[in-house]
């Protein structure tokens, strides 16, 4: 049973920065990708940042230069570096992890909270 768990998420004001990580329970290299997504309050879950097998990243434009996702192969672990943190950020962060096998799998982390507030 393949798990990710998220842990990094505060209340932190706004200008801050935070970094979530996503523990993965086997080897990143077995995940074709890995993704951080966000789901604020009464709004749908929404891409923030992908990094590949091959180490290709991608961001949102909402996070552009204020953030960054990057992986310690040695801890099966996935991060995103946040900066500048706005009071938009503020949602529940999640990780996901996507293997092919005969089709791909999407697994999901359980979130973490993610408040900024002054």
């Amino acid at each position: 049973q393949v798990q990710l768990v998220e842990s990094g998420g505060a209340l932190v004001q706004p200008g801050g920065s935070l970094r979530l990580s996503c523990a993965a329970s086997k080897s990143i290299f077995s995940f074709i990708a890995m993704s951080w997504h966000r789901q604020a309050p009464g709004k749908q879950r929404e891409f923030v940042a992908a990094i590949t097998r091959g180490g290709t990243t991608n961001y949102a434009d909402s996070g552009k230069g204020r953030f960054t996702i990057s992986r310690d192969n040695a801890k099966n672990t996935v991060y995103l570096q946040m900066n500048s943190l706005k009071p938009e950020d503020t949602a529940v962060y999640y990780c996901k992890g996507v293997i092919i096998s005969t089709a791909p799998y999407d697994y999901w982390g359980q979130g973490t909270q993610v408040t900024v507030s002054s």
